[in-house]
């Protein structure tokens, strides 16, 4: 029984960690490098008849050129609307549109931008290591909890904080390289 409640407790952390890596990876997918890329803008909330939906839902995207990002409504019907979140949004484009389809133009980025956009990341980096963090500390409180109640040997438990401390590490050490490739990939001219 107490190992199984062990094993369920590092399992917990192994995934929550694994989550933080994910969810980080993802949000620095949307920090604009200077390359044209759907994911800039495909969860770009649109109001179509009335209802906030994600531009993904609504449109397919294509990029004929590295700079350039072509976004083809389903519903011509919706290019307006489409085009009004876009320039809404914080993405700083202008869409151009011919009343079928819209094209975005991505300038390059300038050095200061780019600077900016480096701390962006990194911020974004200090929030999946604070989850991973946390996921310890929560996993660490539970197997406290177990040993003082003396649900688990001592040895049992102190071998499962170790390994706590090694999925931290090792999550921790996805997201600084995930976040030194993102620095090179905005820094790189």
């Amino acid at each position: 029984m107490s190992d199984e409640m062990i094993d369920l407790i590092l399992e917990d952390a192994e995934e929550s960690m694994d989550g933080a890596v994910t969810h980080t990876r993802r949000d620095f997918s949307g920090v604009r490098t200077g390359r044209a890329t759907p994911v800039l803008v495909e969860k770009l909330q649109v109001d179509y008849y009335g209802t906030d939906v994600p531009l993904q839902q609504i449109a397919s995207f294509s990029v004929p050129e590295a700079r350039l990002l072509v976004i083809s409504p389903f519903d011509k019907g919706s290019v307006e609307a489409i085009e009004k979140a876009i320039r809404e949004s914080d993405l700083g484009l202008s869409p151009s549109t011919d009343g079928v389809v819209i094209r975005l133009s991505f300038p390059p980025l300038t050095e200061e931008r780019r600077r900016d956009l480096v701390k962006v990341v990194r911020g974004m980096a200090e929030d999946g290591r604070i989850s991973i963090r946390n996921t310890r500390r929560s996993a660490r409180s539970d197997l406290d909890k177990m040993k003082k109640d003396g649900d688990a040997p001592e040895d049992a438990i102190d071998r499962a904080e170790k390994t706590v401390d090694a999925l931290t590490q090792r999550f921790e050490a996805q997201i600084d390289v995930a976040v030194s490739e993102k620095e090179d990939e905005l820094l790189e001219v």
